[in-house]
């Protein structure tokens, strides 16, 4: 019999992290099969040895070094079995009967590639910043590089889906990477859960793209709540790191479903993110951390 649900969750040096996810998993999954998979990117805080000590029944893709978000989901894709595929990050938790609930509302939903869950803090509130977003468009996107919606804040309200109920089953332009469901029948069609040339950013809106390039829906569907602490491995890099991931991604996002005149500019305007973003580790980072 085939498998339900393979999992599959991407680790760098996450080890508190991903013990406290895999643990709410296993503990409140019971109706249906499933199967976890870490694909770890070269973690040195024990985590590997720790997962295969503590669950010795998830199975371990060894990267070896940072090969990148979508690297790492793809290296685990080759093992799953299951006839869904969930993509989760280390800093959700997962509560009681939620997989076989969405599990049991995705496959009566048979026109629906992607569906992503409403997510919320350890409080229970609605995580704005881990809403569905709209596709990116050049104006938004160059906003975001000249760093203009710290003064004016209305400038993404398109993009962010301002005005978004939460409470309402909708479909979407693309979800979050942190905790994706989707059918392995159109994984196997594209190839890959990303396409491997972002690094990290941008893989998730490309790969919801795709899923409504080839005729299926993006969902959100409040049919279950899942905590997102919602990029606490992130807050570990410096700003101007993250900036190079950030715009590199963008770019090539640009590149492979815009015309020219979207992208080119967006290779300048790159350079001027990645220097504020250098002003800021250098002047205000380290003043903050004194």
């Amino acid at each position: 019999m085939k498998m339900d649900l393979s999992i599959i969750t991407v680790c760098t040096n996450d080890k508190e992290r991903i013990l406290e996810v895999l643990q709410s998993v296993f503990d409140g999954t019971k109706g249906i099969s499933f199967e976890y998979i870490v694909s770890d990117n070269g973690s040195t805080d024990g985590s590997v040895e720790t997962i295969r000590k503590e669950f010795p029944q998830v199975k371990i893709v060894e990267n070896g070094k940072n090969v990148g978000f979508g690297a790492a989901n793809n290296a685990a894709l080759q093992l799953a079995t299951g006839e869904y595929i969930l993509l989760l990050n280390p800093d959700m938790r997962i509560h009681p009967g939620s997989l076989e609930k969405i599990l049991e509302w995705a496959r009566n939903h048979d026109n629906v590639g992607i569906v992503s869950p409403k997510l919320v803090d350890q409080n229970g509130k609605f995580q704005q910043n881990a809403k569905p977003r709209r596709f990116p468009e050049f104006w938004d996107q160059a906003a975001i590089l000249l760093k203009l919606p710290h003064i004016f804040p209305k400038i993404l309200d398109r993009y962010m889906y301002m005005g978004f109920d939460p409470e309402k089953e909708q479909k979407v332009d693309s979800v979050r990477g942190s905790f994706m469901l989707i059918r392995k029948d159109i994984l196997d069609t594209l190839g890959w859960a990303f396409d491997p040339r972002y690094f990290i950013w941008f893989e998730d809106v490309d790969t919801c793209r795709e899923v409504q390039r080839l005729g299926y829906a993006v969902m959100y569907s409040p049919v279950i709540e899942c905590v997102d602490y919602v990029g606490q491995t992130f807050k570990r890099l410096p700003t101007l790191q993250k900036q190079k991931w950030f715009t590199t991604s963008m770019v090539q996002y640009f590149k492979k479903w815009e015309p020219w005149y979207k992208w080119m500019p967006l290779v300048f305007l790159k350079y001027i993110g990645i220097f504020l973003a250098w002003i800021y580790d250098t002047f205000f980072l380290k003043k903050i951390k004194k």
